[in-house]
């Protein structure tokens, strides 16, 4: 039998938060663990302890095991051994859980603000505990593209653990899986540790969201899933793609790999890709799920944010992607109705409610006459401002009885 010695997790400076494994099994002798920590006078008997704890779940009674920590929590420091374990060929396919941490039971929403959504590398843990505190209204763990192939086994133990045992606040816990096999392991892993939704990567047909339900199911989970259009096949089979299953909650667009699968490069203009959007938002729209917008990826382009949003919003999204924490406020931001805008919903909508009661079968404001889908747009920005808390309970009240 070849020994394999294996390793996992992050050495030296970059580790902050994080620590790294070595893992070389042996035939006999026992454990011989030599742990080093930079939190050893306050942790360092509770580190070795949550070390034990975890190789003993895995089976590792025969194996030389080496820990550099750097200060990792124990969610991060079970996922690095259990990699380890599994890539040095021990553990016989055995796992070890941490315990239930907070908002594991809060059950997934489909209808609540989804304006911003922000993205995390899967296997860099340092940033998953303080994200929550930029209010978010989506935090994803990603296991795909910020993930490198060589990571993306130990990725997934960390996310699994993250979700496990993070408090994320508010946000809504999302996690983009792979493609794939890959990906439906990916679910097999994550989904019954309370993802509220799932992000499936560069989607063109509906087989591959079915199969993506299929397998949530299977895995005893309920997860809503949010389908990513990526290239010129999946922007033809859009709305089969958005229609594909009751989970679908929304559907959104990634334009740096549909730039390059048509062959262009994304530009600040975007007209490469404004049939794109447009193609997702109607395909969501009939669908009758939510339209998300693509990233912007020049973190320190504030005002090219906002005028991006802005843009995204004229086009009928209502959320839009982040990659760093910063961008987060200026989507919020760019994406709430104004005072005006409000008000003058809110008057139409009032509007609507009287003439209803009175049996009317036209609707007046003041001297105007207020069509259907004027209407209809009125109480999409109110149920938008209700759901932002940027009306009062008793906004009808305040507001007299609905008569112009």
């Amino acid at each position: 039998m070849t020994v394999r010695s294996a390793q996992a997790g992050v050495r030296g400076e970059r580790g902050r938060s994080d620590c790294w494994v070595e893992v070389e099994p042996r035939s006999t002798g026992g454990l011989d663990l030599s742990v080093t920590t930079k939190v050893e006078a306050m942790y360092g008997d509770r580190v070795r302890a949550t070390c034990r704890d975890v190789l003993a779940a895995l089976g590792v009674e025969n194996a030389r095991v080496v820990i550099e920590d750097r200060g990792a929590l124990d969610y991060a420091l079970a996922a690095r051994l259990e990699a380890a374990v599994a890539r040095a060929g021990l553990g016989n396919g055995r796992t070890f859980l941490p315990p239930a941490g907070p908002g594991l039971q809060a059950a997934a929403r489909r209808e609540r603000p989804r304006r911003s959504r922000l993205y995390l590398p899967g296997n860099d843990p340092k940033l998953f505990l303080n994200a929550h505190l930029h209010g978010p209204d989506g935090i994803i763990l990603d296991l795909e593209d910020s993930v490198a192939p060589a990571s993306k086994d130990e990725a997934r133990f960390l996310v699994r653990n993250a979700l496990r045992s993070v408090d994320f606040g508010r946000s809504e816990r999302m996690v983009r899986i792979n493609q794939g096999e890959r990906g439906l392991g990916d679910v097999d892993a994550v989904a019954p540790h309370n993802v509220h939704v799932l992000l499936l990567p560069k989607v063109e047909s509906a087989e591959q969201v079915r199969a993506v339900d299929d397998r949530v199911h299977r895995a005893g989970a309920s997860c809503l899933l949010m389908p990513i259009i990526e290239s010129a096949l999946g922007c033809f089979n859009a709305l089969a793609i958005a229609s594909a299953s009751p989970s679908v909650v929304a559907l959104t667009i990634g334009l740096e790999d549909y730039t390059a699968d048509i062959g262009t490069e994304r530009t600040r203009e975007g007209k490469e890709s404004l049939w794109a959007r447009q193609v997702v938002v109607n395909a969501a729209r009939a669908a009758g799920i939510t339209p998300i917008d693509s990233v912007f990826s020049d973190v320190a382009d504030t005002e090219g944010l906002r005028q991006s949003v802005l843009e995204a919003r004229a086009l009928g999204f209502e959320g839009k992607g982040c990659i760093h924490p910063r961008q987060v406020s200026v989507v919020h931001e760019a994406f709430a109705p104004t005072e005006a805008e409000i008000d003058r919903a809110v008057r139409i909508v009032l509007a609507f409610e009287d003439a209803e009661r009175k049996g009317l079968g036209v609707v007046a404001l003041g001297s105007k006459m207020i069509d259907p889908p004027v209407v209809k747009r009125a109480l999409r920005v109110v149920d938008g401002a209700e759901a932002l808390g940027l009306l009062p309970r008793d906004w009808r009240a305040r507001n007299g009885t609905g008569a112009p």
